[in-house]
């Protein structure tokens, strides 16, 4: 039984101008120990997939497909039953550190509630344990300043102690929200271990939202692409990397530097636009920036699975 099943996941939220389509059945599973990364431009539904997952969607959002996890779906739960396995068995790393953190406790306070209440420990071997994971994300001199308030820090240390926060009970499911943005590379680097180190000590399941496609090759196993709310793409890093089925994907490949191509190798930007997600068009949603387009792509392609598990949804296969 895979650790998390998403089956015909849709999120919607309603607007003065309409019902917005944030993603659209959406289906995608995750075994223990497997790192799921999902990629795409902004407003291609990547955080909204996570945030409905776990139940915490804006007021106006609505969500309905099911997310099964260990057997139970997330989607009917109620708030005090989702409490239950948010932070300790399911943690999230958000992408912004200042809407994450309580501007009006410490970082000490803000700790050591979840190791307690998570995993039953006493104050002083909880503020421990969090002094400890402050210095595993190179927090300096985390006796002092897990004492300190949100506002005392930088972006980056603030982004820090947000991810030390995810790890602090070793969940079996860890969702990072672009954990690494506002942090320097060799930061980065040390924080894609961290959670490398998660996976084998624990066995524990990743999801990585994230627009870095060389955090994905360095820490995921599998990439799912997504556009306009669907996902066009899924498979292995390598099967996306150097055999990307989409045109979607491929431009995305094709607009960042990569050192297994030459020095003098043209970076070229996907033309265009997302399509508006209060009306989307039919069929192909991509097909307007599509250099491959043709006239079947105005009917919705299905989701095709080659040999080895890749999947797409082009007519074309975008290997002509």
């Amino acid at each position: 039984m895979s650790l998390l099943e998403v089956k015909g996941l849709n999120v919607g939220f309603d607007t003065p101008e309409g019902e917005v389509h944030a993603v659209n059945n959406l289906n995608f599973s995750l075994n223990a120990g497997d790192a799921l990364a999902i990629v795409g431009e902004s407003g291609s539904g990547k955080t909204q997939t996570v945030m409905a997952i776990m139940g915490l969607l804006a007021e106006n959002g609505h969500v309905n497909g099911q997310a099964m996890f260990k057997g139970k779906d997330l989607l009917q739960m109620s708030t005090s039953e989702l409490n239950k396995h948010r932070g300790s068995e399911i943690a999230m790393i958000f992408q912004d550190p200042m809407t994450s953190l309580n501007p009006y406790l410490s970082i000490e306070k803000q700790m050591i509630e979840v190791v307690i209440h998570h995993q039953g420990l006493n104050k002083a071997e909880a503020r421990a344990h969090a002094v400890e994971m402050l210095r595993a994300v190179r927090i300096p001199d985390p006796e002092r300043s897990i004492r300190q308030y949100p506002h005392e820090f930088s972006g980056g240390m603030r982004q820090r102690v947000i991810v030390a926060m995810g790890l602090l009970c070793e969940p079996d499911l860890l969702i990072a929200d672009e954990p690494t943005t506002a942090l320097d590379v060799t930061v980065q680097t040390h924080i894609s271990h961290l959670m490398s180190a998660l996976r084998q000590n624990s066995n524990a399941a990743i999801i990585l939202i994230t627009h870095d496609l060389g955090v994905v090759a360095g820490l995921c196993d599998r990439v799912l692409v997504m556009y306009a709310g669907e996902a066009v793409e899924c498979g292995t890093v390598e099967q996306i990397y150097y055999d990307p089925k989409h045109p979607y994907t491929q431009g995305l490949l094709n607009s960042v530097p990569r050192l297994d191509r030459p020095e003098d190798t043209e970076l070229h930007a996907i033309p265009g636009n997302p399509p508006n997600l209060l009306s989307l068009p039919e069929g192909c949603k991509f097909r307007d920036r599509c250099p491959k387009a043709y006239a079947a792509c105005t009917e919705t392609p299905p989701m095709q699975i080659d040999e080895g598990q890749h999947a797409h949804c082009c007519f074309r296969g975008a290997s002509e």
